[in-house]
């Protein structure tokens, strides 16, 4: 019986593995098709977004990134690496990663950082309700440069 208990788990594991990484997904084609209000549909309505200021539901955190991203060479080309999804039980996950921004200079250049996502499953649907992301410190130019 623990045995089948175990082994249902698991496979609910990598099932909210593969949902949270098609949300993941969704989110990704979004900003790079320079479409905020769909990058943060992966929200909750009442997600809590950690960085430089708290931002409480996800209208504050549609504002934000209307501001700090507010064309698309603004946006630039987003991507995610070290993905790792750690699936706590059915209704919670954590998700760790790396983000890059890749954009023209003349847009405000190169940035990333890394950021941790909590999920929990609202309406049948994994949504991020904590997002806290980091901005790596942008490298001084080489001497001469």
């Amino acid at each position: 019986m623990v045995v089948l208990l175990l082994g249902c788990l698991n496979l609910g594991a990598a099932d909210a593995r593969t949902e949270i990484s098609k949300e993941l997904s969704i989110q990704l084609q979004a900003w790079n098709r320079g479409d905020i209000p769909a990058f943060v549909e992966t929200y909750s309505l009442n997600c809590t977004f950690v960085g430089k200021q708290i931002l409480r539901g996800r209208s504050q955190l549609l504002a934000r990134y209307r501001t700090q991203y507010p064309s698309p060479a603004a946006m630039g080309k987003l991507s995610f690496s070290n993905l790792d999804v750690e699936v706590l039980d059915e209704q919670i996950a954590i998700t760790t990663g790396k983000w890059d921004l890749d954009r023209h200079m003349s847009a405000g250049g190169p940035i990333g950082g890394v950021f941790s996502l909590v999920w929990k499953i609202q309406d049948g649907r994994w949504r991020i309700v904590l997002d806290h992301t980091t901005q790596a410190q942008n490298p001084a130019p080489a001497a001469g440069h």
